[in-house]
């Protein structure tokens, strides 16, 4: 027991923590969901820059990692990705969308990475200690 405080304590004090911050971020329908997940994913940052953290798009969620889309606000998505994936972020897009919208991956943006299935990818990344979370 002993030695295990002792280990906990010298990770604690060379990192400031337990482990590293790791959360993926969850979107399946863009118009209500991606301007403000990318707002929150920046926040994230802002406070824990070394925070690893991944979007996963599945459904009508892959529409604002599109070329040219744009957010109610008339906003491009595509820099906004562009400024978030520059500080580590991996925006990831389902496979099996792509397939059931008749899509093809050259009509995304260069800043998107693909995913077989966009459920089982946020299901494995909670299983290697992501925290979940759904704008």
């Amino acid at each position: 027991m002993k030695h295990w405080i002792l280990a906990a304590s010298l990770a604690i004090a060379a990192t400031g923590s337990f482990a590293q911050d790791k959360a993926v971020y969850h979107i399946n329908d863009s118009k209500e969901q991606a301007l403000a997940g990318l707002r929150n994913v920046g926040n994230h940052l802002s406070v824990d820059p070394k925070a690893q953290i991944t979007v996963v798009s599945h459904s009508q969620g892959v529409d604002f990692l599109m070329v040219g889309a744009k957010a109610p606000n008339g906003t491009e998505y595509a820099s906004l990705v562009s400024g978030l994936r520059s500080q580590g972020v991996k925006f990831e897009v389902c496979e099996i969308t792509l397939k059931r919208r008749n899509l093809k991956k050259e009509q995304f943006i260069q800043e998107a990475d693909f995913t077989p299935s966009g459920v089982a990818r946020l299901s494995k990344l909670q299983h290697e200690g992501y925290s979940y979370i759904k704008p």
